[in-house]
């Protein structure tokens, strides 16, 4: 393969050919391959995210990196049907991005939880026809941190600005790279073809209320930093094997949390003030390299208490982080089996994952 293509794989796919190389050089090559790659992606989140957050205002750095994974995925997955349907809901996605998160930010918990649900069921139904390629964690991570990064005002106008600008990139990317799929194939089909007792289905259902819960239950009592939980939620219940791998994925979030938070507290205390702004970046590299669930919880630690550290300080910011998260996989944990038994309980025929 030329180093280009080997630049388009994901970590785990360089690992398996590292696995079969018979040659020293040709696993060194692999290796810098990866390297370079991790590099490269942190140096494209700069050049894309700091200029869209200096223009639009910092308060929306949180759209600027959900638009930057968005295009990111958008490159190698489709949502199985044709290109024409499939830009209409693209634009339909980025609107609920943008609208959803900061109207229920506004109105009571009840009709919080009724917006979260709509527009996570909608944006699962379109984005996920293929849940095992990930665009549930996707969606359900860009969701979330909007939740929990509210506008208003002149700052909410520049969201919008900065949402049809990333919008007119992803659809031009998504274009170029899926417009020969799924011709003969329509939404219209697609929705005519939902069925409640399908495991995809069930899986959507599950996933959109389990984070709607968590999200208006995180805003009514006024928790700190509650994106951090429907981070964790979200992680687990993105999972289409869940059930499988609820109690692996569960310990490896929960050990992940506590080695990434003091990880953090040792780089943190033991680096000149200088250099702080530099634990997110070599988290960002590392995380590059990563191919396994338990490591990158670890590594996004290092970011995401960066940003927090610089609000409530470095002991409250870990405390929070390792709580918020043991509050996700709990909820998840015990919201699995809820929904699970009740289903089972109503309709013994339903197909549940």
């Amino acid at each position: 393969m030329k180093f280009y293509d080997l630049l388009q794989l994901d970590p785990a796919g360089l690992k398996r050919l590292i696995d079969k190389s018979e040659s020293k050089k040709q696993r060194g090559f692999l290796w810098a391959a990866m390297f370079f790659r991790s590099i490269l992606l942190v140096l494209f989140a700069i050049v894309f995210i700091a200029p869209l957050s200096s223009v639009f205002g910092k308060e929306n750095n949180a759209m600027a990196v959900s638009m930057f994974c968005i295009l990111l995925a958008v490159r190698f997955v489709d949502f199985g049907y044709c290109i024409k349907d499939s830009l209409i809901n693209l634009g339909i996605v980025f609107l609920l991005l943008l609208i959803s998160p900061v109207l229920s930010y506004y109105v009571n918990p009840l009709f919080a939880f009724f917006i979260h649900f709509l527009s996570y069921i909608v944006i699962l139904f379109i984005t996920c026809d293929k849940p095992e390629m990930g665009n549930g964690g996707l969606y359900s991570f860009a969701y979330v941190f909007l939740c929990g990064n509210p506008v208003q005002g002149v700052l909410f106008f520049k969201r919008f600005l900065l949402t049809c600008f990333c919008f007119l990139i992803c659809a031009a990317v998504f274009y170029k790279k899926h417009k020969g799929k799924h011709t003969d194939i329509s939404f219209q089909s697609k929705i005519k073809q939902f069925d409640f007792y399908t495991k995809k289905h069930q899986w959507q259902i599950r996933m959109a209320l389990g984070i709607s819960f968590i999200l208006t239950l995180g805003a009514f009592f006024q928790l700190e930093r509650y994106m951090w939980i429907g981070f964790a939620c979200g992680s687990l219940l993105s999972d289409h094997n869940f059930e499988t791998k609820l109690k692996e994925k569960s310990m490896h979030r929960i050990l992940g949390v506590l080695a990434g938070s003091a990880l953090f507290y040792v780089l943190y205390m033991l680096m000149p003030k200088s250099m702080h702004s530099m634990i997110g970046i070599f988290g960002g590299i590392l995380l590059g390299l990563c191919s396994q669930y338990k490591h990158k919880t670890v590594l996004n630690c290092l970011g995401a208490l960066m940003a927090a550290t610089g609000i409530y300080g470095i002991q409250e910011a870990v405390i929070l982080r390792i709580t918020d998260n043991l509050i996700g996989v709990v909820f998840a944990f015990l919201f699995f089996f809820v929904y699970e038994f009740f289903i089972k309980k109503h309709n013994k025929n339903l197909i549940i994952l």
